[in-house]
């Protein structure tokens, strides 16, 4: 089980990203939680397998179809436990 902090920045809200990363995670069974930024980016809490993280994490650097992804940032951070993966609206 590990658990990583990302920040995807780019064109990425208003594109369904967290909606569609939230059925990616559920898919995958990776939980943890979406939201938009004030600076236009998306703040990412993922825990999971190590494998499993590692596929979503490559899917974070694409995602939906409409998004255009310039940056993803990386970093760990210690296990919640989440029981499921939400999207937070603000």
């Amino acid at each position: 089980m590990k658990h990583i902090v990302i920040k995807v920045t780019g064109k990425v809200q208003g594109v369904s990203f967290r909606a569609v990363t939230k059925m990616v995670a559920d898919q995958m069974g990776v939980r943890g939680m979406i939201r938009n930024e004030s600076d236009g980016s998306l703040y990412i809490e993922a825990e999971g397998d190590e494998v499993l993280l590692e596929v979503f994490l490559e899917w974070c650097h694409d995602g939906p179809d409409r998004a255009i992804v310039e940056n993803v940032v990386v970093s760990p951070a210690p296990i919640k436990n989440y029981q499921n993966f939400e999207v937070i609206k603000k």
